[in-house]
């Protein structure tokens, strides 16, 4: 059984806060498959929207995002995942949940 409780451990990269190292650690408690793939992806993106703020370059913004991944899980999460490559290939589509402005 996987434990839920809050970690209280200092937040390592404070720019994507406590909610996505969280997400990685309980990422990194799964078995490699397709649930662990797509939260790689979700995670992805999480860490993206909130990377847009520092770097408004975002191909080098994804870059970074999955050698933070890669730190964060301390390389448990490989993110090589077909979906994940598939979200690499495209560093200029919208980001999940993202609105677009309506003009006036």
């Amino acid at each position: 059984m996987v434990n839920l409780r809050r970690d209280t451990a200092p937040i390592r990269m404070r720019n994507y806060g406590r909610i996505v190292q969280d997400m990685i650690q309980y990422a990194t408690t799964l078995e490699a498959g397709p649930e662990r793939n797509s939260l790689e992806v979700y995670i992805a993106q999480c860490m993206r929207q909130r990377n847009l703020v520092w770097n408004r370059d975002q191909e080098a913004g994804i870059m970074r995002v999955r050698e933070d991944i890669i730190r964060l899980s301390d390389g448990q999460l490989t993110c090589d995942s077909p979906a994940f490559e598939q979200m690499m290939a495209q560093p200029n589509a919208p980001l999940m949940g993202s609105k677009k402005k309506k003009k006036s």
